[in-house]
């Protein structure tokens, strides 16, 4: 009955998911922790272009921001991210730049619904014996912030983890294309289908269940 699959990198496929999803991941963590902190930030400027990327952003479906990295990037204004003349390559850093685009206005969100945990005390505090705001926010607040927010932060991993998908738009090679591609070529939808969501959920499943428990390991006690 699977005797099919010899013809078809399974592994292959969902190790692009794997990496396509810690690529964007770190990225978009990184990007979304600086969004979060001009949005809770003293400058007006910051604070205004904070909230305007993540509502427009979140306004914008996926496969728009995908289909326009690689349309409007890579063939229109031949940016290759380094990957020069390698097709494949350049779509898959191009698709990893629209994730994390995406995904950060998300990690924001999650991050400052973690900062608004921390008590305002202690931010006026450390004011009061000299530290600047960014030292208050990377050195007091940040770490509670992440601590508070684990939970909401692996709810967009996983979510992240599944959009990778979209990727399969711009001819990537993770596990919707594959998917597509056996389905095309072979007469076992409902097979190809119960295989390719079996792999996500040994994706997601365990992200869940490991950063559940870290959450409540880490989360403050007030």
């Amino acid at each position: 009955m699977f005797d099919f699959l010899d013809d078809y990198d399974v592994l292959g496929a969902f190790w692009t998911t794997v990496q396509l999803t810690l690529l964007s991941a770190a990225g978009s963590l990184i990007w979304g922790t600086l969004l979060a902190a001009m949005r809770v930030g003293p400058v007006p400027l910051m604070r205004g272009f904070g909230t305007a990327y993540v509502n427009i952003v979140r306004n914008i479906p996926l496969t728009v921001i995908i289909l326009f990295s690689s349309l409007g990037l890579y063939q229109t204004l031949r940016i290759t991210l380094g990957a020069g003349d390698i097709v494949d390559t350049a779509n898959f850093r191009l698709a990893v730049l629209g994730l994390i685009v995406y995904t950060s206005a998300f990690v924001c969100e999650a991050i400052r619904s973690g900062i608004n945990t921390v008590p305002v005390g202690q931010a006026e505090a450390a004011r009061a014996i000299g530290l600047s705001f960014t030292q208050v926010l990377f050195l007091v607040v940040l770490p509670q912030a992440f601590r508070a927010a684990v939970g909401p932060l692996a709810n967009v991993l996983i979510a992240l983890t599944k959009n990778t998908t979209v990727a399969a738009a711009i001819g990537v090679a993770e596990a919707a294309l594959l998917m597509k591609d056996m389905v095309e070529r072979e007469a076992q939808l409902l097979l190809i289908s119960a295989i390719i969501a079996f792999g996500f959920c040994c994706l997601t499943l365990p992200t869940g269940l490991i950063l559940g428990w870290v959450g409540k390991k880490v989360a403050v006690k007030r």
